[in-house]
């Protein structure tokens, strides 16, 4: 059977169905990493209309300096930080699943406290918890959806944790070009709790990932779930076996039958936490490039542009900024979803140089524009930036952690990850404004990320291994499993 038809007949509608309830959790992180990029001003109130109060006795606005806006604004990261520490944890202990829904009840509690914020304190409270959430969805997520892809298939439902991400950030760019206005900017911070109630019934019938449970030895639970995932008639023996491998889970004599043969000389593995990751040189090259390649995707300097566009391209452009942003989102949308298949076709490593390549140009492009006053020059770098990152640096990052390590060491891998990236994502939110300002502005600081595309570009050539066509993270390294004599 060809590739092709093999991927066709084992992608079905609740293949379809799971992926799509399960990237709801990245849509949200998008979501509330840009939702207060439109209304900053009518937020803050820079910028108020004739009423003064919002319905149920709220104020219109929240006076607030810049520093404290870029407080309420970067507190997300740190909560993110935090819900990407624990995620890892807990979706090995306690499963995928759980860990999923959790994620829900910070979803729904951190918007109700931002739409009915009365002073600045509840409206940082919302967003760290929002924050919490996001940094739990984007660890356990992409785990889960590698799980239950097909392996030929994982580059491209792997891709959809970043499309999903553009989405969310499209919405609420989209709702604040038309709702930064009087006291309508609360609706657009409470549609996100919409948005978590609905994933929370989503979750209802979505099952435990079967790779978590042949881990946990549950192996025939395991092949009831991935042969409803992959079809009634879909040969899962092949599949399971290889994750009965990796984790040496043991399997019962009717079990053994219907898979391969046992193990052998192989002993169980126990699940990894983050500090025997880090501290095992059998994983720590892996922990070393899925950080490195968190770092890079926001050291490049994406998140100025979708969290800051709008009062960043307001000098330049100050009756278009705002619908520039929502073209960027889309066009950051519409590039993501047509080069999902390159990870699978390309390889993931060549995808992460060509994107890490083109946003240092474009960063440079962007400052020259910036710096002379070129409106279209400065446009059109802002979309080719943004375009640059939708090919590499968006999407692989996601899927490298469970591809470079075995399962035992998935949530550990993913959880250092994911901090790296709050944990950089929280410098560029917190200081971009700082930087850029004490530059002199005019697209200065851009130049700097110019400079970190080239360094983390040379970081990614030579510490981040080819993934594409790998069936273990043994083979990725070239090694042997350890846990053979």
């Amino acid at each position: 059977m060809a590739t092709g038809d093999l991927t066709q007949s084992r992608v079905t509608s609740y293949l379809i169905y799971l992926v799509f309830v399960t990237t709801l959790g990245p849509l949200q992180f998008g979501y509330h990493l840009a939702e207060l990029n439109a209304p900053q001003a009518v937020v803050t109130c820079e910028k108020k209309s004739v009423h003064s109060s919002a319905p149920y006795g709220l104020p219109q606005c929240l006076p607030m300096t810049p520093s404290q806006f870029g407080l309420v604004s970067s507190i997300y990261t740190l909560g993110g930080l935090v819900g990407a520490l624990l995620a890892g944890p807990v979706s090995t202990k306690y499963g995928r699943r759980f860990a999923l829904r959790a994620t829900t009840v910070f979803f729904i509690l951190g918007p109700v406290a931002e739409t009915l914020a009365p002073a600045i304190p509840l409206l940082a409270l919302g967003r760290f918890l929002s924050g919490v959430g996001s940094g739990a969805a984007i660890v356990v997520g992409p785990i889960y959806v590698s799980e239950i892809s097909p392996p030929e298939s994982r580059g491209f439902f792997g891709a959809f944790t970043q499309v999903m991400t553009n989405v969310g950030i499209l919405l609420t760019q989209t709702l604040g070009y038309f709702w930064s206005r009087d006291s309508l900017w609360r609706i657009i911070l409470a549609v996100a709790g919409v948005i978590g109630a609905l994933e929370l019934l989503g979750l209802l019938m979505v099952p435990e990932s079967p790779a978590w449970l042949v881990d946990n030895h549950q192996l025939s639970q395991a092949r009831k779930v991935l042969q409803r995932i992959r079809g009634r008639d879909a040969d899962i023996g092949a599949e399971i076996e290889i994750w009965r491998t990796a984790g040496a889970a043991p399997a019962s004599g009717e079990e053994e039958s219907l898979l391969a043969p046992p193990a052998g000389n192989q002993i169980p593995k126990q699940s990894v936490t983050i500090m025997q990751a880090i501290r095992d040189p059998y994983y720590r090259p892996a922990i070393i490039a899925v950080m490195g390649v968190m770092i890079a995707q926001q050291f490049t300097g994406v998140n100025s542009i979708i969290m800051y566009s709008v009062s960043l391209l307001q000098s330049i452009l100050p009756t278009t900024a705002a619908l520039l942003t929502v073209g960027i989102s889309a066009l950051n949308l519409i590039i993501t979803l047509a080069c999902s298949p390159l990870p699978d076709r390309i390889g993931r490593k060549t995808c992460l140089l060509l994107s890490i390549g083109g946003m240092g140009c474009s960063s440079v492009l962007l400052a020259l524009g910036m710096q002379f006053d070129q409106k279209i020059v400065s446009a059109t770098a802002a979309l080719l930036f943004v375009a640059c990152f939708a090919v590499g640096l968006g999407p692989v990052p996601f899927i490298l952690a469970s591809e470079l390590v075995g399962p035992e060491a998935v949530g550990a891998a993913q959880s250092c990850a994911l901090a790296a990236n709050w944990t950089a994502t929280f410098i560029v939110a917190q200081f971009f404004p700082i930087l850029n300002d004490s530059l002199g502005g005019h697209g200065k600081v851009y130049w700097i990320f110019a400079v970190m595309a080239g360094f983390l570009g040379c970081f990614i050539y030579r510490w981040v291994p080819e993934t594409k066509g790998k069936a273990n993270a043994d083979e990725v390294w070239g090694r042997v499993d350890r846990r053979q004599d």
